[in-house]
């Protein structure tokens, strides 16, 4: 593109100016592109929990009196006990930080079935039939 434009400031004309410099006329004459700047980063609100906060949140979660509920209902039953950690979507947020968020309750664990098999040595034995 300076080719281009030294040989337009030149006053040779931009048809021919275009072809010696091997670029179209019409990216020649484009308005060139600002850079763009990247954004500034936002900055941390002023009521982000610290570490230490987070950390109590998660020792909270999974004491002893806590460790089968749903966060809606840890979130309820410490406001009946008069403490206020955090909102119900920070309980959320702090658990998925730390992997949690799934089912908290015992969840039972059952064997799988085997499927019964029919096995005979010799004749007559077994009988069965399809209903």
């Amino acid at each position: 593109m300076g080719a281009y434009t030294a040989l337009t400031e030149a006053d040779i004309p931009t048809r021919d100016a275009a072809v010696i410099a091997g670029v179209s006329r019409a990216t020649a004459t484009r308005k060139p592109r600002r850079p763009v700047e990247d954004p500034a980063p936002a900055p941390a609100p002023a009521n982000k929990l610290s570490e230490a906060e987070r950390a109590h949140i998660l020792a909270t979660v999974n004491s002893a009196q806590f460790v089968d509920l749903p966060p809606v209902q840890i979130y309820a039953r410490l406001l009946d006990e008069g403490t206020y950690l955090c909102s119900i979507s920070t309980f959320y947020r702090v658990l998925d930080e730390n992997c949690q968020v799934k089912e908290r309750r015992r969840q039972a664990r059952h064997p799988a079935r085997a499927v019964p098999e029919l096995v005979a040595t010799g004749p007559g034995q077994v009988f069965s039939w399809d209903i």
